[in-house]
Parts: C-alpha cells; structure tokens; sequence
C-alpha cells in the first residue's frame, strides 16, 4: 500500500504542529522523513537545541519524537551532539 505524502502531513501536522504519532509504519516515516528536513545536514546539534526544536513540533512528547528520528536511523547522536544521517535533501 503507497502512502500519500500530501495527505499524512495534512493530517498529522495540520498547523506545522504534530497532533499525534502515527500508529502505521509507513504513516510515521512519511512524517519523520518530513521532520528531519528542520535539521541541516552536515551540522551537529547539541542535544537542548534538537529538544528545542522537536518541542516546537510536539509538546507532548518531543523526547519520544527525537527516539523515533534516533531509531528511524535519521539523526545519530554521540556525546550529547545530534546530526542528520538520513531523509531527502534537496540539491
């Protein structure tokens, strides 16, 4: 089954805020590949500024969000330092 790109993050992130977490797989990979795009590559982020980020998109539980992006291989982290491994980036 394809997933609809447009439609999940309609649905998910109606005002740019993330209402809940998809239940399905492909729905959360559509919207955390989506995520991941608010973090440059080749940067590394320590960890207040990625919480601060992921706070703005979900206040309910960015720590949770920031274990997705980890677990969904999309940021890597080590000595409290966070950098994106994953996602499209435009050239």
């Amino acid at each position: 089954m394809s997933v609809d790109r447009d439609r999940v993050l309609r649905t998910f992130l109606p005002d740019g805020r993330l209402v809940s977490m998809p239940a399905r797989a492909g729905k959360r990979r559509v919207l955390l590949e989506h995520i991941v795009t608010f973090f440059e590559p080749g940067v590394r982020y320590p960890e207040s500024e990625v919480n601060l980020k992921l706070r703005a998109i979900y206040p309910a539980d960015w720590v949770a969000l920031r274990r997705y992006l980890v677990d969904e291989r999309l940021l890597d982290r080590a000595d409290g330092l966070y950098w994106r491994i994953g996602g499209y980036v435009e050239v």
